[in-house]
């Protein structure tokens, strides 16, 4: 145990933030959250970081745009609905990024950028870059060209394990998931009242992945099944990840801090 302390020395961050962390449960944009969120991201680049985003919220956005009711059910309908959300999606992004002088990169992935070896490595300059320039890459999948994502069957998990692919792309020293959870408990909190968060995690064992269940919004589409894919994926590579709850962004400061928050799944070095 206590594993924390390094996480002050993570130089590459990668951040994931799910739909649940950007909008209302109404479905509304929260606003004020985006606002603090790009706050504190461009607060740690200032301190010498390198911070990539990994987020969700496009399908969400639009259909706060739209002023739609609900999600549709229609494939179709939700990868139109993602091209109108994305571009809202990145003009907040753009413009509360701004407010605090730092500029922003749109990159959209889709799963051959893992299977095909010349466009992976075109992937891995983009970021270098990008993150070379200390422009912020904020990452998604295309969901208008990739429906894999919108069915939720060969996915990346609503980013989950997206962000743990980016985050092995870029060499990242940690990743931060942002949920509506505090973190990995050893049963469902909403069903077991005594269900217990774990601090750190050293080996994600077959029992442990039993321990998560099917948690999931109205809006999202990941649950605590994803988060532990992406966590294999991660520590599997040497990187730390860490999955907090992101109602408050300054989470990502303690974090960093190595303060107890969330918990920890220790990446193999």
């Amino acid at each position: 145990m206590g594993f924390r302390s390094r996480l002050k020395h993570a130089k590459r961050i990668v951040v994931k933030v799910g739909t649940s962390s950007l909008t209302y449960d109404n479905g509304n944009i929260n606003l004020s959250r985006i606002e603090k969120l790009t706050r504190i991201l461009s607060d740690v680049v200032n301190s010498g970081k390198e911070v990539t985003l990994v987020s969700s919220g496009a399908i969400g956005v639009g259909v706060s745009k739209l002023n739609l009711k609900e999600k549709p059910k229609d494939i179709r309908e939700k990868q139109a609905l993602s091209a109108v959300g994305q571009c809202e999606l990145m003009h907040i992004y753009s413009k509360f990024f701004g407010e605090y002088s730092h500029t922003v990169g749109q990159v959209l992935l889709t799963r051959d950028v893992i299977e095909d070896e010349r466009i992976k490595n075109n992937v891995c300059n983009t970021f270098e870059i990008l993150l070379d320039k200390k422009i912020i890459p904020i990452v998604n999948e295309n969901d208008t060209i990739s429906i894999d994502e919108i069915e939720n069957i060969v996915n990346f998990g609503d980013n989950d394990n997206l962000s743990a692919i980016v985050s092995l792309l870029i060499n990242a020293d940690l990743l931060i998931i942002l949920s509506d959870i505090d973190g990995f408990y050893d049963s469902d909190p909403r069903g077991n009242k005594n269900a217990k968060l774990l601090d750190e995690i050293e080996e994600i064992t077959e029992e442990l992945e039993a321990c998560a269940g099917g948690a999931g919004t109205n809006l999202g589409t990941g649950g605590m099944a994803t988060k532990i894919i992406a966590a294999k994926r991660a520590t599997k590579q040497g990187i730390d990840m860490v999955l907090a709850n992101g109602s408050n962004p300054e989470v990502i400061l303690d974090v960093l801090e190595g303060k107890e928050v969330g918990t920890l799944f220790v990446g193999r070095r």
